[in-house]
């Protein structure tokens, strides 16, 4: 009698903004007690829920760029309120949950972080071209009474730079140009060389595509 072997199982499908939870979680593990990344894990389904029907141009679902940027702060050690507000740091400005509501469900603490990255992320871009970039940085650090949101805006807007793909070439230079003058030298005055270099690096590449390739 032949033998009929059994039907391998069907793999298991695990959506990107899964794959980045698992990620996140296990550098969590390393530093933070269980209570804590059970709040941030909270934290993670109120925005997925709050940004639920928005995507990137990528095709991923929104909740990807928020968690992206935690596991960047993650990696910094950065604590459980901070890891919380990177997660959340789109919410005021980009769906219906107002600064009370975060309060309420994850404490003042929280929604003040997340509210800071809102008033950061709402100087229009036309104003800061306009203006000298030394004046667009200490605007930027007078703004944020707490150096967790401008480390939150930091990594938001390395994310951004690592994920900008086909976007149109006249807007990658005007956000690459942002970068060089405003983000790494705020990086740079906070001592996070490490991010400095990367926002430098993201930034000539974008604005300077083939003297970059030429030099790497």
């Amino acid at each position: 009698m032949t033998e009929i072997a059994a039907p391998s199982p069907l793999p298991q499908v695990e959506h990107p903004e899964e794959k980045l939870l698992h990620q996140l979680r296990e550098i969590l593990n390393g530093y933070l007690d269980q209570q804590n990344i059970g709040n941030i894990v909270r934290a993670y389904h109120f925005g997925a829920a709050a940004h639920s029907g928005q995507f990137r141009k990528s095709g991923e679902a929104y909740i990807c760029h928020p968690v992206s940027v935690a596991i960047t702060l993650a990696s910094m050690h950065m604590d459980a309120h901070g890891i919380m507000a990177a997660i959340l740091h789109d919410v005021i400005e980009d769906t219906p949950v107002s600064k009370e509501q975060l309060a309420a469900e994850f404490g003042q603490e929280v929604a003040e972080l997340v509210d800071g990255v809102t008033k950061l992320s709402k100087i229009d871009s036309r104003s800061r071209a306009e203006a000298q970039a030394e004046n667009v940085r200490k605007m930027f650090l007078a703004m944020a009474q707490d150096l967790r949101v401008i480390v939150v805006k930091l990594a938001d807007r390395l994310h951004n730079m690592q994920t900008m793909g086909n976007m149109p070439m006249d807007k990658k230079r005007r956000i690459a140009k942002e970068t060089l003058e405003i983000y790494a030298p705020i990086a740079n005055r906070l001592g996070m060389n490490d991010m400095r270099h990367q926002l430098e690096s993201l930034g000539f590449k974008a604005l300077y595509p083939n003297r970059y390739t030429a030099i790497n």
